[in-house]
């Protein structure tokens, strides 16, 4: 039986990441992953198929909808969805052979295969090809989540769906409906609706994308609701159920009470995701889940067994890939005996749609129920150069800063590119800079980040220059 300094359970972006920067710090790394890539579910299906297949919809829209407005006049557009599905296989391909060339690379040892635990230093894999036992001095549990559903709800993976199955399909549905307004419900709903696909979304709460700023949810609603999608808020399903090819959803409006019946042909399941916690043996251990199904760990990421450590998905905080990225790093180091740090409040949340939702921080929401005082900056796309220049109009960019020292303490956009914007956010908030600061910092001219500047000369004794 072969023994590592260190067994990674989970190829995800936690654990492969965690794997690499462990290797780096010179420990014997093994890596398991029970799927025949690496990956996890963000690469093969999860993050990277969904941006494939949201870059190619929008290709596709603007070639039928807004290219005319440029002068390219096109005719006879005709969609392959088969095709474009293909593609979406290729990216996850080449990405996931990426990951398997890094382990190599970094000479960490990979077990195909499901691993749970025999007792607090041993792993047994169990593949086709049998099983066989992994010895350990620290284990890393990064098995990252699965799709959730509802009460009543019965997926059975042919028209009533979760994410994994809506990123394989090579036809595009006449009326896809969707439950939950989050970010997988509205990114892939995006997709086919513009696609050309009849999509409905049903959430329960008051508005979509529920957890973020309040002027994110209602400006990305009237946005896609301008393309064709439509609403239900304040709905809750009551009952699914499928006939042939047709699907017949209910739902009751939670403050009227009122029932109402929607037919399609697939109905997409997307109300979160819950941790893959379950068949790994951890009562073996001793180790006990919360209510969710989450490893509870102390701040350095530690089990109650104090070598074998927990991240990504199945511990407290967002389900975010590069959460996990960090909580990998984090951990590796702390295994080195350095003195790594996450500042939480700082990880970023985007939404890709498109237009694109991004923020970081506090949400006005939060500093209201604090107590915090606060002022606000605004500032619109449709006052920005580069985005009339590029025919992007909807959005805004929203800069929240203390009231008594200017500290930026959240910030919140919707418009083109702001998942690519938010980091400028991220640096600014890191290094506790004021609003005042990033509007005397000079940001290039014509550029979306501008709108950024902008926002936070707004919030400085409303100094905003373009509007």
């Amino acid at each position: 039986m072969e023994q590592f300094d260190l067994v990674v359970i989970g190829s995800g972006p936690g654990g492969y990441i965690a794997a690499i920067r462990a290797s780096q710090l010179k420990m014997k790394v093994a890596l398991i992953e029970r799927y025949n890539t690496l990956g996890g579910t963000c690469l093969n299906v999860g993050c990277i198929p969904s941006k494939a297949w949201l870059d190619s919809s929008e290709r596709y829209h603007e070639t039928v909808h807004s290219h005319d407005l440029h002068g390219i006049e096109v005719s006879q557009v005709k969609l392959n969805p088969k095709k474009m599905s293909e593609r979406v296989a290729k990216v996850v391909e080449g990405i996931t052979g990426g990951v398997s060339f890094l382990m190599k690379k970094n000479k960490v040892t990979v077990f195909h295969g499901h691993g749970s635990f025999k007792d607090q230093n041993t792993i047994v894999v169990t593949s086709e090809k049998g099983t066989q036992e992994v010895s350990f001095k620290k284990a890393i549990i990064a098995t990252g989540s699965k799709p959730s559903t509802l009460p009543g709800v019965s997926i059975d993976k042919e028209r009533i769906i979760t994410s994994t199955e809506a990123l394989k399909l090579t036809t595009v549905p006449k009326h896809l409906m969707v439950i939950g307004g989050g970010v997988i419900g509205l990114e892939l709903g995006s997709v086919f609706n513009r696609l050309g696909a009849k999509v409905s979304v049903i959430e329960f709460a008051d508005s979509c994308i529920a957890s973020m700023d309040k002027d994110l949810g209602k400006e990305l609603q009237k946005v896609l609701s301008k393309d064709g999608v439509t609403f239900y808020l304040g709905h809750g399903v009551t009952s699914v159920s499928r006939n042939g090819d047709e699907v017949t959803l209910k739902a009751k409006n939670k403050t009227s009470n009122e029932e109402i019946e929607l037919k399609g042909d697939y109905c997409l399941v997307a109300v979160g995701r819950r941790p893959y916690t379950e068949s790994l043996g951890l009562e073996k251990i001793g180790l006990k889940t919360d209510e969710r199904g989450r490893i509870p760990v102390n701040d350095h990421l530690q089990t109650t067994h104090s070598h074998i450590y927990a991240i990504g998905d199945v511990v407290r905080g967002a389900m975010l890939a590069h959460k996990a990225e960090e909580e990998g790093v984090f951990v590796a180091e702390h295994m080195a005996g350095q003195k790594p740090h996450i500042h939480y409040h700082l990880i970023p949340g985007v939404v890709y749609t498109w237009p694109e939702v991004a923020a970081v921080g506090y949400t006005e929401e939060e500093l209201k129920a604090k107590g915090v005082p606060y002022k606000v900056g605004k500032f619109p796309f449709l006052a920005l150069g580069r985005a009339l220049a590029s025919n992007e109009k909807n959005g805004l960019i929203k800069v929240l800063a203390d009231k008594n020292t200017d500290e930026i303490l959240g910030v919140h956009m919707i418009g083109p590119r702001t998942a690519d914007m938010i980091s400028e956010a991220v640096v600014a908030m890191e290094f506790r800079a004021s609003a005042e600061d990033i509007g005397r910092i000079s940001h290039a001219h014509p550029t979306y980040s501008e709108g950024f500047k902008e926002a936070c000369l707004a919030a400085t004794e409303n100094r905003a220059l373009n509007i």
